[in-house]
């Protein structure tokens, strides 16, 4: 894949014409295809930099984080299952990680610049400890998913991996607002029931 277009920052209008087979066109992009790729983009990329406008609150940081996310789309679309969920949550998923990350750097980069004149010998130490719990604590909760039924894991990641409210999950997934807040409900019941959460 060479290069891809600057991603739209302005309007994201999902509606109005009908929708492209989004599992297919990863199927087809899994392949080299890059005109389905090409689709694919031109689909998904108001609702990409919308999520990551909203977890990295810089315009240009966004716009710069959709074109990494749809790069990885792109090179890993062949393990897209859509038996474990729709086209939209595996996409949105992909990118939230990529902003959530990008933020953490930010971050990290802040605190040492701030913490830069006073080093001590312990902070490699906890900076390592804290990313080891992350990481554990992560790998639950990808293990709590998996438990789900592929309905519920598509509502729950788009509501909290994404970042959407539940009026726009009912949305994303062409379901009565009251379906897709049960779908949410019972996931997250399940989900804190295998973590053991609160006993």
């Amino acid at each position: 894949m060479t290069g891809l277009r600057a991603v739209p920052s302005g309007d994201s209008s999902p509606g109005g014409t009908a929708s492209p087979d989004l599992a297919g066109l990863l199927r087809l992009s899994s392949r080299g295809d890059e005109a389905a790729f090409a689709t694919l983009y031109d689909a998904m990329a108001p609702r990409v930099y919308g999520l990551l406008l909203r977890v990295v609150r810089d315009p240009a940081q966004a716009e710069e984080v959709a074109q990494e996310a749809f790069l990885e789309i792109w090179r890993t679309a062949s393990r897209f299952d859509p038996s474990r969920g729709s086209a939209v949550a595996w996409i949105l998923t992909i990118t939230h990680r990529k902003g959530v990350d990008r933020v953490r750097s930010a971050e990290a980069a802040s605190r040492r610049d701030a913490t830069y004149h006073r080093e001590t010998p312990t902070t490699e130490h906890d900076v390592t400890a804290e990313a080891a719990t992350a990481s554990l604590e992560a790998g639950r909760v990808r293990q709590a998913l998996e438990t789900l039924t592929p309905t519920q894991r598509e509502a729950v990641e788009l509501a909290y991996l994404g970042g959407y409210t539940h009026t726009e999950v009912a949305t994303m997934l062409d379901l009565p607002l009251g379906t897709a807040k049960t779908r949410i409900r019972d996931g997250l019941i399940r989900l804190r029931d295998t973590m053991g959460v609160g006993q």
